[in-house]
């Protein structure tokens, strides 16, 4: 079993506020988690029970009545007991009394929202981090703003990294042995998500053309959002292909990063950016393979940019620093990958290159960011396939991939 770089923040919230929720994909291992809580005196209901959900839905407030301290696992199938737990830590307000999980992100539903505000605190809990899985304590994101990143003997480098970009993060995909498995496994997930958890939510038209919008949009993964021409690939407007990815993103598939513009400069994009929040999930939707990749690394850039974004928000949802993540570009072509904005407006930029070799030509984005920040800017760095830290001037560097976990 892998100890969670949030556990902490759970107990913590659990000790101080009434409901408590942890959301994200589902198989990410939400369950193993809040049932090693279960061990200390706390009730576990699971709405995945066919009988017991039925039950939730029927009667939400004579379900939830008498309840204390428990768990109830997969919250978005039966939201309307949200408003009865509402209601219940409005008479009780002691914290802890409420420990929910949620595969689907219902903290968007405004009703829900509204009515919860200042009663619950949501947590976010992504696949593994490459740092649960080595079981290292994360440095990554303090040692970025003070510029300290340094290079690394036993960096993960050519193939090698390619293989473990090709696995993601979801603790049973990597349990399994071979990559063909863990593909199997996949595609089933990917089924899964797209016929069950989606239902769940919403209704959903032309069920049948989403596994096409959803390898579309891999193929489209790192770049920015082009709404109309994902909808037009299943033949709806744009609005509903707008909605579409919306709700993908609900269930954690997805992720689009709104751009980081300044008035200090004129020509900026200003259109969000699209990831895949599972490397192997991505690469299983694009029928990407280690052959394949290995054979033409061209296919590699997208796919690794996406899984360091994913990597970041793993450390960010650990961290103690508040952190938004961002994306820009100019219109010229200049661009950095992710940016990072801490809520004292300081700034630090991240670009990603699968290549071994790193020029100064390659930081033309970060430069540009460095002229719009002034002395908000605290480091700029491009992870690249490499082992060493190479300095191109003041608050820029070339650092390994694997500073993110290592």
């Amino acid at each position: 079993m892998y100890d969670r770089l949030i556990e902490p923040r759970v107990e913590e919230a659990v000790a101080d506020t009434p409901v408590v929720l942890v959301t994200g994909p589902r198989r990410a291992g939400k369950t193993t988690l809040v049932r090693k809580l279960a061990d200390v005196g706390r009730s576990y209901i699971t709405l995945d029970d066919h009988t017991v959900l039925e039950a939730a839905r029927s009667d939400p407030s004579g379900f939830v009545r008498g309840l204390d301290r428990t768990i109830i696992d997969e919250i978005q199938r039966a939201p309307e007991l949200l408003l009865a737990i509402k209601k219940s830590v409005d008479e009780d307000t002691r914290p802890g009394r409420f420990l929910l999980t949620g595969s689907a992100n219902v903290m968007t539903l405004p009703r829900v929202a509204d009515s919860l505000a200042g009663r619950i605190e949501t947590i976010g809990m992504l696949p593994l981090a490459q740092t649960e899985i080595g079981g290292q304590a994360p440095s990554f994101l303090g040692r970025l703003f003070d510029g300290t990143l340094q290079g690394r003997k036993d960096a993960v480098v050519g193939d090698d990294l390619v293989e473990l970009v090709l696995r993601g993060g979801f603790p049973e995909a990597l349990a399994r042995d071979t990559e063909r498995r863990r593909q199997d496994w996949a595609r089933a997930y990917l089924a899964s998500i797209l016929s069950r958890d989606l239902r769940d939510i919403a209704a959903v038209e032309r069920l049948s053309e989403l596994p096409k919008l959803v390898r579309l949009m891999a193929e489209h993964s790192g770049q920015l959002v082009n709404y109309s021409r994902l909808a037009g690939s299943i033949g709806v407007n744009q609005r509903t292909g707008q909605r579409y990815v919306g709700l993908l993103e609900q269930v954690f598939l997805v992720a689009t990063v709104q751009p980081w513009f300044s008035n200090a400069l004129k020509r900026m994009v200003r259109t969000p950016k699209l990831h895949f929040l599972d490397s192997g999930l991505l690469a299983t939707a694009r029928g990407l393979t280690f052959a394949r990749v290995s054979g033409d690394r061209g296919m590699f850039g997208s796919l690794l940019e996406s899984f360091v974004f994913s990597e970041v928000l793993k450390l960010m949802a650990a961290s103690e620093q508040h952190l938004t993540p961002h994306h820009f570009r100019d219109r010229d072509a200049r661009e950095v990958d992710i940016v990072l904005e801490r809520d004292d407006g300081t700034i630090a930029g991240i670009e990603v290159k699968a290549s071994a070799t790193v020029r100064a030509a390659d930081f033309a984005g970060l430069r540009a960011l460095v002229e719009a920040c002034g002395e908000r800017f605290a480091f700029g760095v491009i992870l690249y396939d490499g082992a060493d830290r190479v300095s191109f001037g003041d608050r820029l560097a070339a650092v390994p991939i694997s500073c993110l976990w290592a």
